[in-house]
């Protein structure tokens, strides 16, 4: 019968009736590789089968390599399955070897060709073996990297054969890679308590440079792998789920992850232990004095402030923000803090060094998202829902190169609850129109100045960190003459991915255009610091989606994350479309921080160039005029003394500021007064400002 089966496969392809015959080899095996030794009724499966197609030897069904005897490792399973290949060729016999050892399943032409490469070849770690129904003695081999083998044996016995040998193979092979990551964490571990033993001073001690590296990319390394595995398991259960056949808990095997001992310290922003390669770089957490608590007192929240916007005044503090280069002392404590965090670890209460910051905070970094009110203003032009929606979007993807200063990597101050920001825009009324296929002039970095008030729309901002924990930032900005306001919140999450560091903004904003009784629901993309051993920069990833349900116009944008190998940086795709009549009506393509091209569905296109587009001061009150709990205000300490270069004193300001809002929520917690805000006001899951102008119209 065997030999019929190999006459059917070697002339190609073959009739799905052909008969298979399967063979388990005992040659060279060994009882620690058998599947009775693992726990496999490997003997009573076999000897069931003694009389059909099959042939096996009882009692060993899985091979060793080849040991000191010299023998030839034999596969544990061999013989002819018949294999769907695609709708023109259907099934067709093939040869197919189960090496246990390698944790593979090949086929080939033949038996003939065994010898030959192989025709293709399938991991069977953490792989999935079920049985269909789609056709008689069926069976599914799903890898865990997303290929798929469909099987028919002879009969129901040598389909149970196949299955069994298979799923013994794949769950031999996941423990031992659960095995083998454990051993890989106590080596790590190993490695990390060697190199901290060390002593402070001599020729080698715990702050070697080299030795950092090692301890931080060994700990990113394992917890990369680890991420990997329990992604594994998790494609494990799900293909076990989608195929109705619940995979047993004990193949699910799990692995934690390194645990770090600092870990917890991390979590609750006690990381003052961590040695410095430089004085002048501190960051621990230490009581306030009393004379400190008593400067700090917060101000009473008296509700809403009146801000006089003819105290407002152009905006000309200095904005660049210098690189950060790979200063030596910098790049120890980097290193250091690295080696102590967890793969996907939630970095919000992780008090980080301060040569990080850039000299503006988060609330302010929203305003300067705003830095092309003219775009905006033009969306309420628009003579048509179509080109609202391409207005909107627009002025969307314009939006984050100067919000973001192109792609550079530093972070702005995490906002302390109750502090604002307010600020103002006069936009010239002439450059407000829609600007659908007309192209943006002039091109040059010359900012728009409006002489005369009344030849201008203006344009309120105000942000409010409404909660700590989790940390929550909303903006409302309102154009009264244009009858148009935005209303966001935001949450920020960031986690620790490796040698990056990943923000997700969570929340979404609503752009209302009262004239027009339309309302535009959008959200943000994740932004992610790359390259934070070296030279850190930022990119933006991720899809978010803008939606008007009243037009039946959406958008959807794809911010492209740059591929391990090759690609460009900062692209972004996005295609407007009209729902109810599923029509695209323009496509966009370009870079976030560079040139962006707009076709339109009649042929029409416009190429923008975020870089040369004219930007619009935003007016802001002097800092003697604002109130101790805005930004600018709040944080000018700190900013001096960065601008100054003095990182130790601006680590000890921003210290002073954090534990005051900590012992703040303290006084909060034991009085169980809930903190309230003074400009937005929490409906269901969301936040709105007290007084929108929606609801003032």
């Amino acid at each position: 019968m065997e030999r019929a089966a190999q006459g059917a496969d070697g002339g190609g392809g073959s009739n799905s009736s052909s008969r298979s015959s399967s063979r388990a080899t005992s040659a060279g095996s060994s009882p620690s590789c058998s599947l009775a030794g693992r726990g496999i009724a490997g003997r009573s499966a076999v000897a069931g089968l003694g009389g059909g197609g099959s042939r096996s030897s009882p009692g060993s069904v899985a091979a060793s390599p080849s040991g000191g005897d010299g023998r030839r490792r034999e596969p544990a399973l061999e013989g002819v399955l018949s294999k769907y290949t695609n709708l023109l060729q259907g099934w067709q016999n093939r040869y197919f070897v189960l090496d246990f050892e390698a944790g593979l399943l090949q086929y080939f032409v033949n038996e003939q060709s065994k010898h030959q490469k192989p025709r293709g070849a399938l991991s069977l770690s953490g792989a999935i073996v079920s049985l269909s129904d789609e056709a008689p003695h069926m069976l599914v081999v799903y890898s865990a990297n997303g290929e798929m083998y469909k099987l028919r044996a002879a009969d129901a016995k040598e389909k149970q054969l196949w299955v069994t040998q298979l799923r013994a193979c794949a769950k031999y092979h996941m423990e031992t890679n659960s095995k083998m990551m454990n051993q890989v964490e106590g080596q790590q571990k190993n490695l990390v308590h060697a190199i901290e033993s060390l002593p402070g001073s001599g020729p080698l001690t715990a702050l070697d440079q080299d030795l950092l590296l090692l301890k931080a990319t060994s700990a990113a390394t394992l917890s990369c792998l680890g991420e990997c595995f329990n992604l594994l398991q998790q494609s494990v259960h799900q293909v076990g789920q989608a195929s109705h056949k619940p995979v047993a808990s004990e193949n699910i095997l799990g692995w934690p992850g390194p645990k770090s001992h600092s870990t917890e310290q991390l979590k609750n922003g006690t990381f003052g232990s961590l040695p410095s390669a430089s004085a002048n770089i501190t960051w621990a957490i230490v009581p306030n004095t009393a004379e400190d608590e008593q400067a700090l007192q917060p101000e009473p929240n008296s509700g809403p402030e009146l801000v006089l916007s003819e105290d407002e005044k152009s905006d000309t503090e200095d904005k660049e923000e210098a690189e950060l280069g790979v200063m030596e002392d910098q790049r120890s404590v980097i290193l250091h803090l690295i080696s102590q965090l967890k793969l996907g670890m939630d970095l919000t209460k992780v008090v980080l060094p301060t040569f990080i910051l850039e000299k503006r905070s988060l609330l302010e970094m929203y305003a300067d998202f705003m830095a092309h009110p003219d775009l905006l203003l033009a969306v309420t032009a628009g003579a048509t829902p179509e080109e609202r929606v391409i207005c909107f979007v627009e002025y969307y993807l314009t939006a984050f190169h100067e919000g973001r200063k192109g792609a550079l990597a530093k972070k702005p101050y995490n906002p302390i609850i109750g502090e604002t920001f307010h600020c103002s825009w006069e936009v010239p009324r002439d450059r407000v129109k829609p600007k659908r296929t007309a192209p943006h002039s002039p091109p040059s970095q010359e900012h728009l100045i409006a002489e005369e008030p009344a030849e201008s729309y203006k344009l309120r901002f105000v942000a409010e960190q409404v909660s700590h924990h989790p940390p929550i930032s909303c903006f409302y900005c309102e154009c009264k003459e244009k009858r148009l306001c935005i209303n966001t919140h935001v949450w920020t999450k960031s986690k620790f991915m490796g040698m990056s560091v990943g923000v997700s903004m969570i929340g979404e904003g609503v752009l209302r255009l009262l004239e027009h009784g339309e309302e535009y629901v959008f959200t943000l993309p994740s932004a992610y610091a790359r390259s934070i051993l070296t030279i850190p920069w930022v990119e933006l990833g991720g899809k978010v989606s803008i939606n008007c349900a009243k037009t039946g116009y959406s958008a959807t944008v794809i911010f492209h994350t740059k591929p391990f190998y090759g690609g460009k940086v900062h692209r972004v795709t996005a295609e407007v479309k009209h729902n109810p009549t599923n029509t695209i009506v323009c496509k966009v393509h370009g870079e976030w921080n560079g040139t962006l091209e707009f076709t339109y569905n009649n042929g029409e296109t416009k190429v923008v160039d975020t870089t040369t587009l004219p930007v619009c001061p935003k007016k802001i009150r002097p800092l003697e005029k604002q109130g101790p709990m805005e930004s600018r205000n709040l944080w000018r300490e700190v900013t001096r003394y960065l601008r100054l270069g003095d990182i130790d004193a601006a680590t000890e300001q921003k210290r002073r500021l954090e534990d005051k809002q900590r012992m703040e929520e303290r006084k909060r917690e034991n009085l169980r007064t809930p903190w309230q805000p003074k400009y937005f006001i929490q409906e269901g899951d969301g936040w709105v400002y007290f007084n929108p102008l929606w609801k003032a119209h």
